[in-house]
């Protein structure tokens, strides 16, 4: 088995994604976690790194101490969102940051069995992330089908204020931040949270399945901020993106992403943002 991942952000110093990696015997969790954007003006409890950093890194500290491998993932993610929510009251954020400045993310995590002489993999996903799945005779698939229904709404609103003159993507997004703002509030107040949030209202509602890993199979979980090389540029296929990242590694379809996005004009044309952190994992099996 080999494993490679990087993390990084689309601009100096801030990175609201983040990968960990949890290894045991015959057991090995990769977890993407994608830091919803900041939809307010200020950050409320880390300045420094920013708030939607500060949670996802709080989240992945607290999956390593909860994480075993006789405890659900369900079980892992409530505990440890439980103990985010304990350090986001302590600090305050609860009475000075407006709800929609709570922090959200989206989470994929793979936990690896390796059991008499077959590996297994268990998915756990909430939000977009994004997995793909490349089999030993050469078949790519997505174990994880998911179309994020807010998308379209997202589309919709780009395509009439661009058709209204306002090209800049900077300047789009904040006439679309008041859009932005409810729809963060709602996803906070959901019943059934499909995101990871640190007030959850009910469970949480993520998209769960398990498959085989034959020998020879791969991995590749990202971010949508990686994933953009397919779905919003077109450089390339789900196989040739695949085939890429495990023929030159991930920091060179990373090299590749950013080259592009600086030699463009303005890549965040079908986006809200010019540019976003990007994040991957490629597990390939021995």
């Amino acid at each position: 088995m080999t494993l490679t991942y990087l993390s990084s952000g689309a601009h100096a110093r801030r990175n609201d994604d983040h990968v960990a990696v949890f290894s045991a015997p015959d057991v090995t969790d990769l977890l993407v976690i994608d830091g919803g954007t900041s939809v307010a003006g200020r950050d409320y409890i880390d300045p420094m790194r920013g708030d939607v950093s500060w949670f996802v890194q709080a989240f992945a500290a607290a999956i390593g101490r909860n994480v075993r491998p006789e405890r659900s993932q369900q079980a892992s993610v409530e505990a440890a969102v439980a103990a985010v929510r304990a350090r986001f009251i302590e600090a305050g954020g609860h009475e000075t940051a407006p709800l929609h400045a709570w922090p959200i993310a989206a989470l994929t995590w793979l936990r690896i069995l390796d059991r008499d002489g077959r590996s297994t993999a268990s998915l756990y996903s909430l939000g977009d992330c994004k997995t793909l799945l490349r089999t030993a005779d050469g078949a790519v698939s997505d174990p994880d089908p998911f179309s994020n229904p807010q998308e379209a709404v997202l589309q919709a609103e780009i395509a009439r204020l661009r058709a209204a003159g306002v090209v800049d993507s900077a300047q789009r997004r904040e006439r679309m931040l008041p859009m932005l703002r409810a729809r963060r509030e709602a996803q906070n107040l959901a019943p059934a949270p499909t995101v990871l949030c640190v007030q959850p209202h009910g469970p949480f509602q993520a998209r769960t399945c398990a498959f085989e890993l034959a020998p020879g199979a791969a991995l590749l979980v990202m971010t949508d901020g990686f994933y953009r090389l397919v779905d919003t540029y077109g450089l390339y296929t789900d196989a040739g993106l695949i085939a890429r990242c495990e023929e030159h590694g991930l920091d060179a379809a990373l090299d590749e992403l950013r080259a592009f996005e600086c030699a463009s004009g303005d890549t965040g044309e079908r986006a809200v943002k010019a540019a976003d952190d990007a994040s991957a994992v490629l597990w390939v099996a021995a």
